[in-house]
């Protein structure tokens, strides 16, 4: 795992993302207590039927009730679960920071995991995180994220990465090897453009389809290739953008080529997101990066092969999306809070509740675990977890999931407008990364 020594510089002066400022407010606890006084218990802290609250955002619900039930199930400490719808999710815990109310365990969007351990709204988790014996095969990207000043505070809670979905099918009918999926992604504009052309012309099947107006669509799915060729978005820290730079640019007129010879389907441009992942389990859509749990939601009766993003010509990547998971500064239950989050990343939940049910693991040691094997598409999208990137920024939010921000304007433009205006529009991205 690598930390960026720039962060801590920064980090202590920024807003939260909810336009909170807590600095001061909460003061994150050392780990050499639990909180309240008592020396800290051994590695899996203490099971003694103390009740804890957990908060999550209804994004991850299934994987976090899962993980719950199964804990409330088999442990003396029980967990008092609440879902808050995923809009209002940062408002909340910005509220209830300022308040001093927060739950003693919440999982938090890791793009926004920053922000958070910045402001001291996690506790330090680093003496406990190190004595696991499991720590080094922990999702790197997710562990990253929760690293503040050289210090731990988060653990992985729940993942989803950014795959290519392709179908078998279509691609028998097309003239195409099934088991050759792309390698590149000159590659898949190519089988793209096969299944387009020979079985596109009575409208009901396209080659490929992106949400066009959806900016954490671009996000997921285009960067990984350009971290496949070795290029970057941002800046180390976040505070510079380089969507300007090749890969980047190469990328884009790829996409764009897709779009402009209609390989894509007819709604591209306008999709906003909601609904860009529907189509290609209809078995309309030849070939398109999608995220991986989309996995479990295909029809049995297709024939569905998975593969890595890769770049224009070659590697291979993945946007590793998903929550962490921290035990807040103001719990007065650190041991049992511990026991629990402790617990989320064990061999058994890991095994017997998340590849159980097709989900991906956060540990990178049980990518080919029992449940997985039986399924090579999962070993696969587990594999990958070790591979993939989770981009730093603190103004990530604002810059590029916004629907009003500056990067999904820059991105319309290079898929679908006048190039002339990106110099501008990249001029607003890097504005938007400092302020």
């Amino acid at each position: 795992m690598t930390t960026r020594p720039l962060r801590g510089r920064r980090l202590g002066a920024q807003l939260l993302a909810a336009g909170v400022l807590l600095a001061g407010a909460l003061t994150a606890c050392s780990d050499d207590t639990g909180g309240d006084g008592k020396e800290a218990a051994g590695v899996n802290g203490t099971d003694d039927g103390t009740t804890i609250t957990m908060w999550t955002r209804a994004a991850t619900q299934t994987q976090s009730e899962r993980l719950v039930k199964q804990y409330n199930a088999t442990h003396k400490n029980q967990v008092k679960l609440t879902v808050i719808p995923t809009d209002n999710y940062q408002p909340r815990i910005a509220a209830a920071a300022g308040a001093k109310q927060l739950p003693d365990v919440f999982a938090a969007d890791v793009i926004f995991v920053p922000n958070y351990t910045s402001q001291g709204l996690f506790k330090d988790l680093t003496d406990r995180i190190s004595r696991l014996p499991f720590k080094d095969a922990l999702a790197p990207s997710h562990m990253e994220l929760g690293t503040y000043e050289d210090r731990l505070y988060t653990l992985p809670h729940t993942l989803d990465l950014s795959v290519i979905f392709y179908n078998k099918d279509l691609y028998r009918k097309a003239g195409l090897d099934p088991e050759k999926p792309p390698k590149t992604l000159k590659e898949l504009a190519q089988q793209a453009t096969t299944i387009d052309q020979k079985l596109g012309r009575d409208g009901k099947v396209n080659g490929t389809f992106f949400g066009g107006n959806c900016g954490g669509c671009f996000v997921f799915t285009f960067w990984p290739s350009v971290w496949a060729a070795g290029g970057e978005i941002m800046n180390d820290d976040g505070t510079r953008s380089q969507v300007d730079q090749a890969p980047m640019t190469e990328v884009f007129d790829i996409w764009r080529g897709l779009y402009e010879n209609g390989v894509t389907g007819p709604t591209t441009k306008t999709e906003q997101g909601p609904t860009w992942t529907g189509f290609f389990p209809k078995g309309t859509v030849g070939v398109m990066p999608m995220p991986s749990t989309t996995l479990g939601l295909m029809p049995p009766s297709m024939d569905i092969g998975v593969t890595p993003i890769p770049g224009p010509d070659g590697g291979e990547s993945t946007f590793v999306g998903g929550d962490s998971i921290g035990i807040s500064a103001t719990s007065d239950h650190t041991d049992a809070a511990w026991n629990f989050i402790s617990w989320t990343v064990s061999d058994e939940a890991q095994t017997e509740v998340m590849a159980k049910n097709k989900d991906v693991l956060a540990r990178t040691d049980l990518a080919d675990n029992k449940y997985s094997a039986a399924d090579p598409r999962i070993v696969l999208i587990n594999s990958l977890v070790a591979k993939g990137r989770t981009p730093y920024a603190l103004r990530f939010g604002q810059t590029f999931n916004d629907p009003q921000g500056p990067w999904l304007r820059y991105a319309r433009e290079a898929l679908f407008g006048d190039t002339g205006k990106l110099p501008e529009l990249n001029k607003a991205v890097d504005s938007s990364l400092k302020q």
